[in-house]
């Protein structure tokens, strides 16, 4: 069994989310091909080099392709992260590296979302997370993106007097707006050139690191996002789903 496979409390977390499938073939077994997913995730190798335990890796590919595709890797995520009740949500950005294999689009390619930054082209993962630094959801942008924009779409759908924790480069006058007029609170130091200085509640503020721990998992425990491999932006989401999946289902055994 690999680093990488599946509990049994993580495929019963899994299975109960999966598709269904009324007509044609029989799929192959599900928990062997997600398996090989989650391999290819962990170790960020190539599709092609995915050991035999896991079924032909063409298989297994377009499993994940397909699926990506049709948005069930989405679902699948939305499925498992609890995001009702949530006292404390976070929002912030990091940038990751594009490897040679995933810059061959055409640069007018709109399932590129890649940039040129400092290091070369990468793209920039922008994520909404709660207050136990687990994600909520997530904006993809090109590398040399500003982090703010991604805000319109991540701070939907606040709650009432939630705290909405981010740093500096979120101090705009129409974040602030957008969080207040959802009842939310923000918690963002202000800029030092801001003319009218904000108040925020700095104890609370000091919670801020658990999304940046988020981050620094997330690349560390999967290559397949540390380096960005996949040619499309979707498909590169649909591995950061895929692995917010595996730290949500960590979450829940950790507290059972």
């Amino acid at each position: 069994m690999a680093r990488s496979d599946m509990s049994d409390l993580e495929w019963e977390f899994i299975k109960a989310v999966l598709p269904n499938k009324t007509r044609g073939k029989k799929r192959v077994d599900d928990r062997r091909v997600i398996n090989g997913i989650f391999y290819v995730l962990r170790t960020g190798i190539p599709w092609a080099d995915l050991p035999s335990e896991y079924g032909p890796p063409t298989t297994v590919y377009n499993r994940f392709n397909r699926w990506s595709y049709a948005g069930h890797w989405d679902r699948i995520m939305d499925a498992i992260a609890d995001a009702h009740n949530v006292d404390t949500v976070m929002v912030d950005g990091t940038s990751v590296r594009a490897h040679h294999s995933a810059t061959t689009l055409k640069k007018k390619d709109p399932r590129r979302c890649l940039g040129r930054s400092r290091g070369g082209l990468g793209t920039k993962i922008h994520a909404l997370t709660n207050q136990d630094g687990l994600p909520i959801r997530y904006e993809l942008t090109p590398g040399q993106a500003h982090d703010a924009p991604p805000c319109k779409t991540l701070l939907n759908n606040l709650q009432p007097g939630q705290h909405v924790l981010a740093d500096k480069a979120y101090d705009a006058d129409w974040i602030r707006d957008l969080i207040w007029e959802q009842g939310a609170i923000d918690v963002i130091p202000p800029k030092a050139n801001r003319k009218l200085p904000a108040e925020f509640d700095a104890e609370i503020y000091r919670e801020r690191n658990k999304i940046e721990r988020f981050f620094g998992r997330l690349k560390a425990s999967f290559r397949r996002i540390a380096t960005r491999y996949e040619k499309t932006s979707r498909n590169f989401l649909s591995m950061i789903k895929l692995a917010s999946v595996r730290l949500w289902i960590e979450f829940y055994e950790s507290a059972a």
